[in-house]
C-alpha cells in the first residue's frame, strides 16, 4: 500500500512539474510576442500622445517580463529540486516503506511551495494579459503637460500638501480624468486657451482643480484685446445662475464622474461666464481606496 501511494505521489508531482514548465514557457512566449507586436506598432505613424501612451505601455509590460522571468527561475529551481527529490523517495521506497511516507509528507510540503511560485508567476502574466491600454501614473502628468502645450494650451500647474503614494486604480482614474479634462479645453477652449491646473494633497484625499479661459481664448482668436475683450466676454446675472445650477452632461464627462465615483470621489464640472470652463474632482479618503472602500485595513 505504501508502496503505491509512493509511486502515485512521484506520478502526480512529475505531472504537475511537466505541467508547470509548459505553462511557464507559454507565459514567456505570449508577452515576448505581444510586446514584439507592440513595438512594430510604432513604425506607424502616430500622434505625440498615441505615441507616449504606447511608450508607458510597453516600458510597464516589460517590467512585468522582467518580473516573470525571475520568478520563473525560482520556480524552475523549485520543481528541479522536488523532482530529484521525488526520485529520491522513489527508491527509498523500495527498501523502506515508512522512509517513502515521510518523504512523500515532505514532497507534500515542499510542492505547496513549488505551487505557490507558479501561482505567483501566472498572476503576473494574468495581469499582462487584462492590460487592454496604457496605464501611466501621475509621474508621466509632466509628459501629459508638455504634449498639450505643444498643442497649444498654455498650462500651468500648483500642487500644495504632501503627496503620497496611490493605488495603481485609483492613480490611472485621476490621470485619465486629467488627460480628459485637458482634451475638452483643447477641443473647446482651442489654442492659446490658459490653464491652471492644481493637485491638493490632504491627510488621506486629494482634490484636482482644472479652470481654464476658454470663452476669453475665442475672443483673444478673434483679436480682441483689452476692453473690446471685456465687452465681447460680459455676461448677465441670468447666465451667472445658469452657471451655478445647471448640470453639464456629455459621453466624456460621464465616464469622468464614473471613474471619480469608482474610488469615493465627486466630480462637479461648470462653465464659468466670461470666462471658460472648470472641472473639480474631489476625492476625500483617496490614500487607502481600493475600488471598493478608503478604510485604512492596515490599523
Amino acid at each position: 500500500m505504501n508502496g503505491w501511494l509512493d509511486e502515485n505521489s512521484t506520478g502526480l508531482l512529475l505531472a504537475l512539474a511537466i505541467t508547470a514548465t509548459v505553462l511557464l514557457i507559454a507565459a514567456v512566449l505570449f508577452l515576448v510576442l505581444w510586446l514584439r507586436a507592440r513595438s512594430a506598432a510604432f513604425d506607424r505613424e502616430e500622434t505625440e500622445w498615441t505615441r507616449i501612451d504606447r511608450e508607458l505601455d510597453l516600458a510597464e509590460q516589460q517590467g512585468r517580463l522582467r518580473i516573470i522571468r525571475e520568478l520563473q527561475d525560482v520556480a524552475v529551481q523549485s520543481l528541479s529540486k522536488l523532482i530529484t527529490q521525488a526520485e529520491g523517495a522513489r527508491y527509498a521506497g523500495e527498501s523502506d516503506p515508512q522512509a517513502a511516507v515521510r518523504a512523500t509528507a515532505l514532497l507534500v510540503e515542499r510542492g505547496r511551495v513549488v505551487l505557490g511560485d507558479m501561482r505567483r508567476v501566472l498572476t503576473v502574466v494574468r495581469e499582462g494579459e487584462a492590460v487592454a491600454a496604457p496605464r501611466p501614473s501621475l509621474q508621466s502628468a509632466r509628459d501629459l503637460f508638455s504634449v498639450m502645450r505643444e498643442t497649444g494650451l498654455e498650462i500651468a500647474f500648483e500642487e500644495s500638501g504632501e503627496r503620497f503614494e496611490l493605488r495603481p486604480g485609483a492613480e490611472l482614474a485621476v490621470f485619465r480624468i486629467l488627460q480628459g479634462t485637458l482634451e475638452n479645453t483643447l477641443k473647446h477652449g482651442g489654442t492659446g486657451t490658459r490653464v491652471r491646473v492644481g493637485f491638493t494633497w490632504t491627510a488621506e484625499g486629494l482634490q484636482l482643480a482644472v479652470d481654464d479661459d476658454g470663452i476669453r481664448a475665442t475672443a483673444r482668436r478673434a483679436g480682441l484685446h483689452g476692453d473690446d475683450l471685456n465687452r465681447e466676454t460680459q455676461y448677465t446675472i441670468d447666465e451667472d445662475l445658469r452657471s451655478l445650477t445647471e448640470s453639464i452632461t456629455g459621453a466624456g464627462l460621464t465616464e469622468m464622474r464614473e471613474r471619480a465615483a469608482l474610488f469615493g470621489g465627486v466630480l462637479n464640472a461648470q462653465v464659468v461666464p466670461g470666462v471658460g470652463f472648470s472641472v473639480s474632482v474631489v476625492f476625500p479618503a483617496l490614500r487607502f481606496h481600493n475600488g471598493i472602500h478608503g478604510v485604512n485595513l492596515g490599523r
